[in-house]
């Protein structure tokens, strides 16, 4: 577990800003992450990010002949928006930006946002989500899986053809082509815990290990007994083979990666009987990789990579780079940049006052949001617990974060006379910066969309209410992709805004009801699969347990309600 913390909200932005202070000839801090301290010509920037926890992923590869910026969110949560914009902004050298990050539901949506806002300026901007997890969608779905280890690979080789001066459009193909020719499967020993955490996700048996883990301290999909290395070796090498790509050759290389606190020595001991298997399966072993990459927290575990190399990938792979976790070669001397950078998020001003009738209204809003942190806060641990079932745990605990924050902001701009609109998107804005995460994103949308209904000018009426409910569903479920029966928060938040939007009772009498349809549809969820989002991989585990986004809208309106 972390024992040095000061506080643990504060400790990923600490542990970036510790990062960039030691390393200072390479990163230089700007607000979402880092960027390269070297001073770069004309060029397609890379950015990488993503949670934090991954150390060296995703900071540690910034620099020379590796990424031009790293996006650091929460522990375990995609970073926002306005930090993935800030960090692009920043590394940006006028030929294009690539966004590469792992497929997870969170960071498609706030990188998503990100791209757009720098293609609305200009900027042409493509995101490149890594699929390399075997463990997580079978072999006609390799652009469903999840993204782990294979990360190193496949960033360092679309690096390289960026450094060499490559445009947008063959950076991309040089990307596809080494996702598409990557896979790795790992096992789990030992959950990972988060800082100021007093217990880890999750727990595996003595003996037993977890087949499948991903690397946000998701369990294994199954549990099998624990063999020797040499039958650990055996069974991922198995898998590995079993899933070649097309036309794969002989030349592979492999990479060994230690998830947090498997001990160096048994890594090696691991590898000793992974290279005889790929041996006597008639492979070429090329620049083997023994170490910790893409770790979890101190989650115990291990996975292996295969990257099948061809003409066009190995001497992308070779090339020399320099930053402060992975090293090769000489890159020769740089410049070092000086420009000012950003070191804080925009906020939402007041332009202009609201009308006394929507000053109240977001007075209102603010005593909701008071209640909705109070009730969150309350709930946190027993949402986490729903979350480490199938997901990473962190739901209780990026609710809370990000319900803080927007009452944080609601009441800032209140202050400065603000109404309902402007009181929303503070909040909104707000919620999906500090929550990060799907649910960050979706939260920070919800609030936008009541605003946009609402306005600063207007009372709030019963129907405007109604209005702006669907007006958020509508903005989720296009955001978000999912439909009733996906086991998302839309299983509870699509009966809730047809029920409020059927009943002709007034607002508090049919916000009440409505929230009774909430929990029945939260509760339903328990009875299904998840099909979308960062439990996908693991729904036959989901089954059984309601799923925590859903339960969590219904704890929100609920506390809503009180107040009205």
């Amino acid at each position: 577990m972390t024992r040095l913390v000061n506080n643990a909200d504060d400790f990923p932005s600490q542990a970036v800003a510790g990062l960039a202070s030691a390393f200072p000839n390479h990163l230089r801090p700007v607000f979402g992450g880092v960027v390269r301290a070297a001073r770069t010509d004309r060029k397609v920037a890379l950015i990488v990010g993503g949670g934090s926890g991954h150390y060296p992923a995703f900071a540690g590869w910034v620099g020379p002949g590796f990424a031009d910026g790293a996006v650091c969110g929460n522990i375990f949560s995609s970073p926002s928006a306005s930090q993935a914009y800030s960090v692009c902004k920043a590394a940006d050298r006028g030929a294009g930006v690539l966004i590469g990050f792992g497929n997870y539901a969170g960071d498609v949506l706030h990188f998503g946002q990100a791209a757009e806002r720098l293609r609305s300026e200009g900027i042409d901007t493509r995101c490149l989500l890594v699929t390399d997890d075997i463990a997580s969608a079978g072999p006609q779905d390799h652009l469903k899986r999840r993204g782990i280890a294979g990360d190193l690979p496949v960033f360092k080789v679309t690096a390289a053809a960026c450094e060499e001066g490559c445009d947008i459009d063959e950076a991309v193909n040089v990307f596809e082509r080494v996702n598409n020719r990557t896979r790795s499967f790992g096992v789990a020993f030992a959950g990972c815990t988060l800082p100021g955490a007093d217990e880890p996700l999750f727990r595996i048996e003595p003996g037993k290990m977890g087949v499948g883990m991903g690397i946000h301290g998701e369990p294994g999909i199954h549990d099998e007994t624990l063999g020797t290395a040499d039958e650990v070796a055996a069974m991922v090498v198995d898998g590995l083979l079993a899933d070649r790509p097309e036309n794969p050759g002989t030349r592979v290389v492999p990479i060994v990666n230690g998830l947090g606190s498997t001990k160096y020595e048994e890594l090696f001991v691991l590898w000793n009987d992974i290279s005889r298997h790929l041996a006597e399966a008639g492979l070429t072993i090329v620049d083997p990789q023994v170490g910790e990459f893409v770790t979890s927290l101190d989650m115990a575990g291990v996975s292996l990579t295969l990257v099948w190399l061809d003409e066009v990938i190995e001497p992308l792979w070779l090339a020399a780079c320099d930053t402060p976790a992975y090293r090769r070669g000489t890159v020769g001397s740089v410049d070092f940049d000086t420009t000012p950078l950003p070191q804080e998020a925009e906020h939402v001003s007041v332009t202009a006052p609201g009308s006394h009738v929507s000053q109240e209204v977001a007075d209102l809003v603010v005593k909701a949001l008071e209640a909705v942190v109070t009730n969150l806060s309350t709930r946190a641990k027993e949402l986490g617990q729903l979350d480490s079932v199938a997901g990473d745990g962190d739901h209780g605990i990026g609710m809370t974060r990000g319900s803080k924050a927007a009452l944080a902001e609601a009441k800032r701009v209140r202050k400065d006379g603000a109404g309902a609109a402007t009181t929303l998107n503070a909040a909104g804005s707000a919620w999906s910066e500090h929550a990060g995460g799907t649910s960050g994103a979706l939260w920070g949308a919800v609030l936008t969309a009541f605003g946009a209904v609402l306005g600063d000018v207007d009372p709030a009426s019963d129907d405007a209410i109604r209005q702006a409910a669907h007006a958020a569903l509508d903005a989720v479920t296009r955001l978000g992709g999912a439909k009733v029966g996906d086991k998302t928060m839309v299983d509870a938040m699509d009966p809730f805004v047809a029920t409020l939007e059927s009943s002709t009772a007034p607002l508090p009498k049919a916000w009440q009801r409505a929230c009774q349809a909430a929990e029945k549809g939260a509760q339903s969820t328990a009875e299904v699969t998840a099909k979308v989002g960062r439990a996908r991989p693991l729904g036959e585990k989901s089954l059984g347990t309601p799923d925590p986004g859903a339960v969590s809208f219904h704890d929100v309106v609920a506390a809503v309600g009180s107040v009205l």
